[in-house]
């Protein structure tokens, strides 16, 4: 499937937490916008591979996906291979998206930060004709990053008010990893992380009197036509 945009995870509610807002936005204005979870999540403290995956297609379907896959590498055992790299060039020659989005490169976890570089050095490969040949090359315009746990210089951020509901319940779908029952452990996910996150959103949206905003960071400076009056 051809799509608009496609984000890279880690782990399925990656991109939940960071940009679900702006998924949500962008699926209502009618662009197909897919995700990619590179891992099972077979090392998470609470829940199982198989549970993951059903609340994983209960938040696509919340904010609207195209479509999921899963890529089934190793959890905790992302690595800056020629096996890793391949997979995820493939998953972009796949689906030729205009737009990708990957984790920010720097976060406590560092699944998400193998997982920043897998793409990044896929969206180079990509374009290489003769880098697996056997598919065809995909040119990606723009490459953004999405804060998870940890967050950086904000290059643009995308007001989500109006979509914020959405966010907010497809994270809810996690109940395995955002919620406390019998036989859960105590992890930062299950300690009020929700919350956190929308006092960040809000915190982000502040300064340009937004109520709920996320942030995005890029790697090459951010083009605008015009400036000010210029512009109109």
């Amino acid at each position: 499937m051809s799509l608009d945009i496609l984000i890279f995870g880690a782990h399925a509610d990656d991109a939940e937490i960071g940009m679900g807002g702006t998924i949500a936005k962008h699926t209502a204005a009618g662009l197909k916008v897919g995700v990619c979870d590179l891992t099972k999540a077979e090392m998470s403290s609470n829940g199982t591979v198989e549970r993951r995956a059903e609340e994983a297609e209960e938040a696509s379907r919340v904010l609207g996906l195209s479509c999921r896959t899963n890529l089934g590498l190793p959890d905790r055992g992302l690595y800056i291979t020629p096996q890793h790299i391949q997979a995820v060039t493939a998953e972009i020659r796949r689906h030729a998206p205009k737009i990708v989005f990957a984790p920010y490169w720097e976060d406590r976890h560092p699944d998400h930060v193998m997982c920043s570089k897998l793409v990044q050095e896929a969206v180079f490969n990509a374009k290489l004709r003769n880098y697996m040949p056997d598919m065809p090359a995909t040119q990606v315009k723009e490459l953004y990053f999405y804060f998870i746990n940890d967050m950086g210089p904000v290059d643009l951020i995308v007001d989500i008010t109006e979509h914020y509901e959405q966010k907010e319940k497809s994270l809810l779908s996690y109940r395995s990893q955002f919620e406390i029952g019998a036989g859960t452990v105590s992890t930062p996910l299950n300690q009020g992380y929700i919350e956190r996150v929308r006092a960040r959103d809000s915190l982000l949206g502040q300064r340009s009197l937004i109520s709920f905003a996320e942030g995005f960071a890029s790697i090459t400076p951010y083009v605008v036509g015009h400036f000010g009056a210029a512009a109109r």
